[in-house]
């Protein structure tokens, strides 16, 4: 593992050299898009996450970390590959060990991503009518796993001046979902990301809370039976569709947070990854920059007929 984590010269001159990070729940979605963005900036990158090759986790999905790690190495970084199930706490104080036993012992990004609820989530009737085990099982994923991750691996972190942590959640403030547990599990990711940005500056460390607009996920793009290449055939299922952007588009918003020296002025905020995109001038991977929260203000909540806009107007 020390060779793995070796300094490669080539890549000594991107911003994220030598920079270690941790990304929980890192199969897919956002952990898996942010892992490979912080690779392509030249991070040293933990892949961590319950879905192997060997076992996939109760989500049932194919991604796996190995094929995530295999993905930075690809893009430029390095990328290692380490399972943890974050509601076991002592496979999460493994995986702090593993970490602090290369290079200095110390941790520069935690990206604190996990998730594992979309089979959880109840949107059907009230929610004393609904299934209190799968609830509780539902707070679990989204936020034991979040807070078991922070207070095991911070001590990494604010060894030394510099350090980030993103808090990964759904949304910007408050809302209705239609599902009161999970709505309580992201506010609560929001708040925590609030809270360690009250204490981390004291150790030179910046918190933010970080959301995708529309996120054409691998389990998204199941959903509406397309690929990555056919997406937007799915538009005839939900014409808001239209308006989707990869995690990728988050990717590479919080890499360049990550890389930007002047990062603590993000600390405290909840942005969205348009917002990102626009500070630091990236895009999604088609080359457009989808601006979600204005369709959402302008579409959605205006009550427009989507299939009336013009989309590219937004993106």
């Amino acid at each position: 593992m020390s060779e793995v984590l070796g300094r490669n010269e080539s890549v000594m001159t991107l911003p994220l050299a030598g920079k270690v990070a941790v990304v929980t729940g890192a199969a897919r979605g956002c952990g898996r898009a942010i892992a490979v963005e912080l690779g392509a900036l030249g991070a040293h990158v933990f892949v961590t996450g319950r879905s192997t090759r060997a076992n996939r986790s109760e989500m049932d999905r194919p991604e796996s970390i190995e094929e995530t790690a295999e993905r930075v190495n690809a893009a430029g970084g390095t990328g290692i590959a380490v399972r943890c199930d974050y509601l076991d706490q002592r496979e999460i104080e493994a995986l702090r060990d593993v970490v602090s036993s290369h290079g200095d012992g110390t941790l520069d990004i935690l990206i604190d991503n996990v998730w594992g609820g979309d089979p959880l989530v109840d949107f059907d009737g009230p929610f004393w009518e609904q299934d209190l085990e799968q609830a509780v099982k539902l707070w679990r994923n989204g936020i034991e796993t979040h807070l078991r991750a922070a207070h095991t691996l911070l001590p990494l972190l604010v060894a030394r001046p510099g350090g980030l942590v993103v808090e990964v959640t759904d949304g910007v403030a408050d809302g209705n979902s239609g599902s009161l547990v999970y709505d309580q599990v992201k506010a609560g990711i929001r708040r925590l990301a609030l809270g360690l940005a009250e204490q981390l500056p004291e150790y030179g460390a910046t918190a933010v809370a970080v959301t995708p607009g529309f996120l054409r996920s691998e389990a998204m793009l199941d959903h509406f039976g397309v690929t990555e290449q056919t997406w937007r055939d799915g538009v005839a299922k939900d014409p808001h569709f239209a308006m989707s952007e990869t995690a990728h588009f988050l990717g590479r918003g919080v890499a360049a947070l990550a890389a930007d020296p002047q990062r603590a002025t993000w600390n405290g905020k909840i942005v969205t990854s348009y917002a990102l995109a626009e500070a630091y001038d990236v895009r999604d991977l088609d080359g457009t920059r989808p601006n979600w929260p204005r369709w959402m203000h302008e579409v959605v909540s205006a009550g427009l007929d989507p299939t009336t806009v013009d989309v590219t107007a937004y993106r």
